[in-house]
């Protein structure tokens, strides 16, 4: 919980006749994290793997083509087949087939988009003739005419004037055969040889010209009704490909679905085979596994493979040498909720404590901190619940953030009672129980919350200094430990500039203040030194890199900073205190301006009395809720973090069974 899954490096060393059993066997147990080893293979053998990589691209190529023919008949990818169960398909077999079903399909969907497509275009005909069907006017006599131009169709009524004035040089006959109050139906004709100023001064007005093939003829009634009676036609058509289209649904879709996870499962073994090492007659396998399963997972192996060679190497064995271990993480429930905030900053590194509870503790303690308000905490506990529920579709994806926040508003909620505090008010305790704040109200005691605030922070910053000296400890880093700016060094410096301060605004404090500062200068050189001391442990020569005079300047701004940092740091908690007498304000300032709005007498006034009450609770709890959380998470990524959390882990991704893969993605 607190450390990632310990991890065990996995050699093995297979016969070729044994490769798809071993395969399947590490494919199928999701646990074995693939390590690429083709490197290795020799020169000859790699053209082996360069088979598998492209028979692994044309497994992809084949399952896009098996869902996009899926996606056409609206069939679902179905429950997947185990790799146990499954061997490898052959392309030369499945990929014929899969042609021939997706010829059926888009024969089938062709005409019927063909036919879609036919009954808007006479749809759209229709609504161009029905402003003119009253005119008695036969369409054919407008095509091919060789001495005349004619255009029939629908313009801006506001556009005639400029149509007018555009054709006013060339001979022409406008007739407006219908006219409404934005649209009219009008004719244009004029000479042939004109015919290209006659078009561009009616495109330049907006005329949309009626557009029908040359087998409509007669008036425009009379097209209408030929044109209703082929959309009726179409419609029938329609109807019988769509019933089509369902009956090669129920015919294909057991098959289609079994072709998918088969290919799927055929691609994943391919993709692995690709990346194992190739020798003369073996092959070389290289991955992690958590120590946890190795057992099984060896045992199974021996079963299926009786001349499989294995060597198992814990990462503890290694030393430091453990940048390249994956990092598994096997926080659940609330913790794995949190977790994600974890990942959202960095994974940890193999080597490093995992923050995950330490930051399920800390930051809903900072939020309910800052947050302290019975009724506020209970509105975010039941969102929370609502989130984390699922009970609603749309929310599904936020259960992790519903957690978060459920745990935040408890909190906030267990602060509120310390403060004093339901809905922003401290009367209702009062009332409704007889008793006010059981610790402190920050609005009244706002020197004694800071206070607190920074001792908090103090607490929680020297947490981190520890955690970096344990992760050092851990990762054999001795200089890092004794040295490290936030090492034991570091920690020294800090707490000899509390003692300093301490000492000077505490005239009682039992240690002189010459002992914190005879401490600081010495951690303060170890601190600027650190590099050379560094060095000088572990036999690093030279010991400064780039000259003493340049160290000297480098190492005295990086004191420097290190001293900033440590004052700014601790100063940085103030926040906590800062919003929780901010929170209490804001609060009031609701209630203010509820009695000035609504304290008059009569039910309209207690109405807006409480609306405003309502709706700027809702409001705090919305929108400073937000900013909390946003402060909150400042001072757990950029105060705490940085003390001892560097990240940059391997994530821990497994060879995965199909039906696994399926529901983690879902």
């Amino acid at each position: 919980m607190f450390f990632p899954e310990a991890m065990t490096e996995l050699e093995l060393i297979i016969p070729e006749k044994d490769l798809l059993p071993v395969t399947k066997v590490l494919a199928g147990r999701g646990v074995f994290h693939q390590v690429d080893a083709s490197y290795l293979s020799s020169d000859e053998a790699s053209k082996s793997l360069g088979t598998w990589k492209e028979q692994a691209a044309a497994y992809s190529a084949l399952e896009r083509q098996i869902l996009f023919t899926m996606q056409a008949l609206a069939v679902d990818e179905g429950p997947p087949l185990s790799i146990d169960e499954e061997t490898m398909v052959e392309l030369g077999t499945v990929r014929p087939l899969v042609d021939q079903i997706e010829r059926d399909v888009k024969n089938s969907n062709d005409q019927l988009i063909e036919n879609q497509n036919k009954l808007e275009k006479l749809r759209s005909h229709i609504l161009q003739l029905e402003p003119i069907a009253e005119v008695d006017l036969d369409i054919s006599l407008l095509r091919n005419q060789q001495y005349i131009y004619s255009t029939l169709g629908t313009m801006p009524a506001v556009n005639l004037e400029r149509l007018e004035t555009s054709l006013a040089r060339i001979p022409y006959v406008l007739m407006t055969l219908r006219k409404e109050r934005e649209d009219a139906v009008v004719w244009l004709t004029g000479a042939r040889f004109n015919a290209d100023i006659l078009d561009r001064a009616a495109r330049s007005a907006y005329l949309n010209p009626l557009e029908l093939s040359d087998t409509h003829e007669g008036t425009p009634a009379e097209i209408i009704k030929s044109l209703r009676q082929e959309i009726e036609n179409t419609q029938k058509e329609i109807e019988n490909q769509k019933s089509a289209i369902v009956q090669l649904h129920d015919t294909y879709e057991k098959q289609l679905q079994t072709l998918l996870w088969q290919v799927r499962a055929s691609k994943l073994l391919a993709d692995a085979m690709a990346r194992f090492g190739k020798l003369n007659y073996t092959y070389l396998i290289v991955g992690w596994v958590p120590t946890s399963k190795l057992e099984a997972l060896t045992q199974q192996l021996k079963q299926i493979s009786g001349n499989i060679v294995i060597e198992a190497t814990p990462s503890l064995q290694r030393g430091s040498m453990t940048h390249n271990v994956p990092v598994a993480l096997e926080n659940t429930g609330m913790f794995g909720a949190f977790q994600t905030l974890v990942t959202t900053y960095a994974r940890p590194r193999y080597e490093e404590i995992d923050p995950t509870v330490l930051m399920t503790i800390t930051f809903p303690l900072l939020f309910g901190a800052m947050f302290g308000d019975v009724g506020h905490g209970l509105l975010l506990v039941l969102l929370g619940w609502l989130l984390s529920s699922k009970r609603v579709e749309a929310l599904k994806g936020m259960s992790a953030l519903g957690s978060i926040v459920l745990a935040c508003g408890a909190v906030a909620m267990i602060f509120g009672f310390l403060y004093g505090s339901l809905f922003g008010s401290e009367s209702f305790f009062h009332d409704l129980f007889g008793f006010g704040a059981l610790w402190i109200e920050p609005l009244h005691e706002i020197n004694q919350i800071l206070a607190v605030s920074i001792g908090a922070g103090v607490v929680i910053l020297s947490l981190g200094f520890l955690l970096n000296i344990y992760n050092a400890w851990r990762a054999r880093e001795w200089g890092r430990l004794l040295f490290d700016h936030h090492g034991v060094a570091g920690l020294l410096l800090y707490w000899s500039l509390l003692g300093i301060g301490a000492s000077a605004l505490l005239p009682a404090f039992p240690v002189p203040m010459l002992v914190f500062v005879i401490l600081a200068v010495v951690a303060a050189l170890m601190v600027m030194f650190s590099e050379v001391f560094k060095h000088l442990l572990e036999g690093h020569r030279p010991l400064v890199e780039d000259g003493i005079f340049t160290y000297l300047i480098q190492a005295g701004v990086e004191l420097f900073e290190t001293l900033i940092s440590s004052l700014s740091n601790s100063v940085s908690y103030v926040r906590v205190g800062a919003f929780a007498v901010a929170h209490g304000g804001l609060s009031s300032v609701i209630f203010i301006l509820a009695e000035l709005m609504g304290g008059g007498e009569g039910i309209f006034s207690v109405i807006i009395y409480w609306l405003i009450v309502v709706v700027g609770n809702l409001f705090i709890v919305g929108f400073e809720g937000l900013i909390v959380g946003i402060q909150t998470m400042r001072l757990e990524y950029y105060e705490f973090f940085s003390k001892f959390f560097e990240g940059g882990g391997m994530s821990y991704e497994p060879l995965t069974p199909l039906a696994t893969a399926r529901s983690e993605k879902s």
